[in-house]
């Protein structure tokens, strides 16, 4: 039998029950506040955070926070401050760090952002519905999706303030106040992320439309938010190829909804995404379907068909607006089920959390191991990075980027950074260092294997520094293997001086 719900408040107003009384009353509160607390625990089971990206953002932190009182940091890098919409985690990271050191300040900011979209869901479906149903139990399974496995601090922080300013938004209809509460609330979120302003006004927009049934009046009521739109479109024409679609974009456009879901287990991964992309129409079949949220996640399903893979200098804007897609998608089924359904509803995400806590986990290991390397490495070294990536394998490279490390933990030169002039404020110095992301990654076919006899940065760097499933099949000439793990090594190079041309003869000189 069905446990006895709360009166569900009018479509479009918020329960008038406090979240003392909301707590007491409900159960399944209680279980979803739980659920977006276990969205923590890949972090905190994992002393390093396995996100492919977190390393170079760590090492873009230490150099701003650094820059101006490091002089190795100031003869490698430079940083060009930039007011723009991707700076949720950079500002974030000034009182962390000073509190608790740049390390563990990172870490919080990974630990508290799955929390806070998990909050955030609660948020929205309670102001909607006055109660914690299937759709917010279902949405907890995409916190955990590409954009924050991959490391899009910044993008998921600005989704996690959009949701609770969603909710403020319907909570405050009819006030007076709200237009002009809602300028610089919606400067926040852009400054955050733009990705993330451009949801919340789709997601404003999608339930303005639902209320009023009017296209153009849903539109004018998204006015409050329009401030940033001036910065978004500078955006995106910073340098060249900062809005592009790439090669084969059909076959990229492809590969991105197969993959909506990926992180560590191809076949769970795949039917997650075939069950997100099922449910609301299923919903629709039982009129158990949300409008005032679907209309905005079936938005978010065009814009990622639509809007180019390159976007404002950032990769994947389309890619991270499935994931967006998908947890809209599942917010909008509008169902108080029976207590087993609500428990079913859960599954997705217990599953997928602790295959995800499993994997970082074992992985985190494995980096606390590679690190060790650094201890062969002097402070101010030149590092070329190189890491292998198989074409083909499913889960998601956690080690992209390790070789940051070396600039956190040893004030190093390293060719991983997200430096590109123009679309990064990290900058690099060095005259005659110009490799940066990707120069470190060899994507290469399953039958060919790894050559770094001739890899570029390592004619100009100290040391080589590598990570692959398999070992390469030829080094550096003079590369001496200082430290190595079961995947990676670090080897000291050596540079011959160039071979020097002798004079010509005097005699022949003077003949000439």
């Amino acid at each position: 039998m069905a446990e006895t719900a709360l009166p569900v408040p009018e479509a479009g107003s918020a329960s008038k029950l406090g979240i003392r009384d909301w707590f007491l009353r409900d159960r399944w509160a209680w279980f979803a506040l739980l659920l977006a607390l276990m969205a923590a625990l890949p972090p905190i089971l994992a002393r390093y955070p396995q996100m492919t990206d977190y390393p170079a953002h760590l090492a873009r932190w230490y150099v701003m926070l650094a820059h101006g009182d490091n002089p190795v940091i100031d003869r490698y890098y430079g940083f060009r401050w930039a007011w723009s919409g991707n700076l949720g985690a950079d500002l974030l990271i000034f009182p962390l760090a000073s509190l608790f050191g740049i390390e563990a300040g990172g870490r919080i900011i990974v630990i508290m952002t799955p929390v806070l979209t998990g909050l955030s869901i609660i948020t929205v479906e309670r102001t909607l519905r006055g109660r914690i149903g299937v759709g917010s139990l279902l949405a907890m399974a995409t916190i955990w999706s590409p954009s924050l496995i991959m490391g899009f601090l910044n993008f998921n922080l600005s989704l996690a303030l959009t949701l609770f300013a969603f909710a403020f938004w319907i909570k405050s209809a009819g006030k007076k106040w709200r237009q002009a509460v809602f300028v610089p609330i919606g400067l926040i979120v852009w400054l955050c992320h733009q990705s993330g302003w451009g949801v919340f006004g789709v997601m404003v927009f999608g339930y303005e439309w639902h209320r009023q049934k009017k296209l153009i009046p849903a539109a004018l009521a998204t006015f409050p938010l329009w401030l940033p739109i001036l910065p978004t479109v500078l955006a995106g024409h910073q340098a060249s190829g900062s809005m592009s679609y790439g090669l084969n974009p059909l076959w990229v456009k492809w590969v991105e909804w197969k993959t909506a879901m990926r992180d560590r287990e191809g076949y769970l991964d795949i039917a997650s995404t075939i069950l997100f992309c099922a449910l609301p129409f299923i919903a629709i079949a039982f009129r158990k379907f949300d409008g005032s949220l679907g209309r905005a996640a079936f938005i978010m399903v065009f814009l990622a068909l639509v809007v180019p893979r390159h976007l404002g200098g950032g990769d994947y804007a389309d890619y991270r607006l499935i994931g967006v897609a998908l947890m809209l998608g599942s917010l909008s089924i509008d169902w108080r089920a029976p207590n087993w359904v609500m428990a079913l509803a859960s599954l997705p995400f217990l599953v997928r959390i602790w295959v995800t806590a499993l994997a970082w986990q074992g992985t985190s290991a494995e980096v606390s191991a590679m690190l060790r390397a650094l201890n062969n490495v002097p402070r101010g070294a030149k590092v070329a990075y190189a890491f292998e990536e198989v074409v083909g394998l499913w889960p998601t490279p956690a080690y992209g980027h390790i070789g940051a490390w070396a600039t956190v933990r040893r004030d190093a030169l390293v060719n991983c950074h997200f430096a590109i002039p123009g679309v990064h404020m990290l900058q690099v110095k060095e005259p005659g260092w110009t490799w940066v992301d990707p120069s470190q990654r060899y994507l290469i076919r399953g039958s060919k294997r790894v050559d770094l006899s001739t890899f570029a940065p390592a004619k100009a760097a100290d040391f080589l520094w590598y990570y692959g499933e398999r070992p390469p099949v030829k080094l550096p000439d003079g590369a001496q293997v200082l430290y190595s793990t079961k995947h990676s090594f670090i080897a000291r190079l050596s540079h011959p001086p160039a071979p020097v041309v002798p004079a010509a003869p005097a005699a022949a000189v003077a003949a000439k």
